[in-house]
């Protein structure tokens, strides 16, 4: 049976479906490494007629100039189309990522599509901002009468934005960067991961049934040199970026020449705090679950587990006891809770840092190796290390996998001292007893999201970003458009 959206084989660019100069390449079930579609491969010579087209859409189309409610109104169309389609993109996304079903139903594809509904609503209430009225001596005139003046903010769209996004949550990823850059005004050349092309190219289809003006969002594929392009060229006015530090960290470098906007969404190497008087059982279920969420191929997912050391032996024992439950395979079965890694060569960098791992004497206390019986797709076991000091690579490197550390504590001070003893600050952690005591602690974390005792369960309203190589600027949350718009400030005079 054909999986959704994988029949696409063209480009989407100034509202048409292009022919891609270099063909098409396969595109592979990560589970079970079948070929699930043939994927278009864009040229640069594409890539430079998306951001021609971007550039027109923005300087001479009618998208820019239509008001808040106007472009709410047409991305309003796209969640409700976004939501008749949900069971298609989520077989999409268990086929193409190989991400377990309860997290693909919820994180990959229903909670994305909540998001643009939050920017839609938060975009409506958009407005000017006028500022106090000034009374101010008029230097033409000193010793006639005063100025009487007034000052109005107004927001307007940054330009063009290059959107570059990863594999692990693509339909998320891609969502984060058309939401808020349409509706804020601006046009896009979105270029996601060649491992997951479709999630990104099903926006077109979508775009197309809307009705969206031609050239506001265009889709291409590509690697590094296309990529590169994106960063460089003087027609885009922002990037936009989610993936590895060290890729942002070369955006950053790719855009400063033209003085582009960067936004980075990097990654983490969060910590989970595990107070003295925490329930231990339900600490270590959760997390476990965290570690198996996409095969603990996220930024946010806590990997650092600190934990105090009266109540580390038992935590141990009841994460051991946890990872044994975690079903690993195939998501098109729905009874599987961990799928498989991205590809072989995200496995050997697991691996390699399991090795690393033991080579600098921590206690494996289970997994570190591949689930018997499944000989096809890049499956790896839940690991999870004890008697980890925080100098240990395995603590603070990103290995993007189901990879956890349990590190001791002894006081809350260490506690924090350990958590901020990172290059990353992306999320954060505090299981307790003491709710006060933890808010108290999650306000010293270095980090741009903090989960008291479980948190709420959603981030549909709150902003998400990183402190240090964790990344720069913010998503999601009531000033996420902002992110996308320059401010004005207009001056004029009053009473006359």
């Amino acid at each position: 049976m054909t999986t959704p959206f994988t029949q696409i084989d063209k480009l989407f660019i100034g509202g048409e479906w292009i022919t891609p100069e270099h063909g098409v390449e396969a595109v592979i079930n990560p589970a079970s490494q079948t070929v699930i579609g043939q994927a278009p491969l864009a040229g640069e010579g594409q890539v430079d007629a998306a951001m021609g087209a971007a550039r027109e859409a923005f300087d001479h189309g009618p998208w820019p100039a239509m008001s808040m409610d106007e472009r709410a109104d047409v991305m309003q169309r796209m969640a409700d189309a976004l939501f008749a389609r949900q069971a298609d993109i989520a077989k999409l996304i268990v086929a193409e990522v190989g991400c377990a079903q309860h997290i693909t139903h919820t994180m990959q594809v229903a909670n994305p599509i909540q998001h643009l509904v939050s920017a839609i609503r938060d975009a409506r209430r958009e407005e000017d901002e006028r500022l106090p009225i000034d009374i101010t001596p008029n230097m033409f005139a000193p010793g006639g009468p005063q100025l009487l003046g007034g000052t109005t903010v107004v927001r307007e769209p940054v330009g063009v934005v290059s959107a570059i996004t990863g594999y692990n949550f693509p339909f998320l990823l891609n969502l984060a960067k058309v939401s808020p850059a349409l509706l804020a005004g601006c046009t896009m050349v979105l270029k996601p991961s060649p491992y997951t092309p479709f999630s990104a190219m099903l926006l077109g289809q979508i775009a197309e049934q809307i009705g969206l003006p031609p050239g506001v969002l265009n889709i291409v594929t590509g690697g590094i040199p296309e990529g590169r392009m994106l960063c460089t060229d003087e027609r885009v006015d922002m990037v936009s970026f989610t993936g590895s530090d060290g890729v942002g960290a070369a955006i950053m470098e790719q855009a400063a020449p033209t003085l582009k906007k960067v936004h980075l969404e990097l990654g983490g190497k969060s910590a989970m705090i595990v107070r003295h008087d925490a329930n231990v059982q339900r600490a270590a279920a959760m997390a476990v679950g965290f570690l198996s969420v996409n095969a603990g191929q996220g930024c946010a997912i806590p990997t650092r587990l600190l934990v105090h050391n009266s109540i580390r032996p038992a935590f141990a024992e009841a994460a051991k006891a946890a990872a044994a439950q975690i079903r690993v395979g195939d998501a098109s079965d729905p009874t599987v809770m961990m799928g498989p890694l991205i590809r072989e060569s995200q496995r050997q960098k697991v691996e390699h840092y399991i090795a690393l791992g033991k080579q600098a004497g921590a206690t494996l206390l289970c997994g570190g190796g591949r689930p018997p019986g499944l000989d096809a797709g890049f499956f790896t076991e839940l690991t999870l290390f004890d008697n980890v000091t925080n100098d240990m690579r395995i603590a603070q490197d990103e290995i993007f996998g189901p990879v956890g550390c349990i590190i001791g504590f002894d006081s809350d001070d260490e506690a924090i001292a350990i958590a901020n003893a990172s290059r990353f600050g992306l999320n954060g952690a505090i299981e307790t007893a003491d709710a006060a005591t933890g808010y108290a602690m999650a306000r010293r974390i270095r980090a741009g999201s903090v989960s008291l005792n479980g948190g709420t369960g959603t981030m549909s309203y709150a902003p998400i970003g990183g402190y240090k190589r964790s990344g720069i600027g913010r998503e999601y949350g009531p000033h996420w458009l902002r992110e996308y718009q320059h401010e004005k400030s207009i001056f004029y005079p009053i009473g006359r």
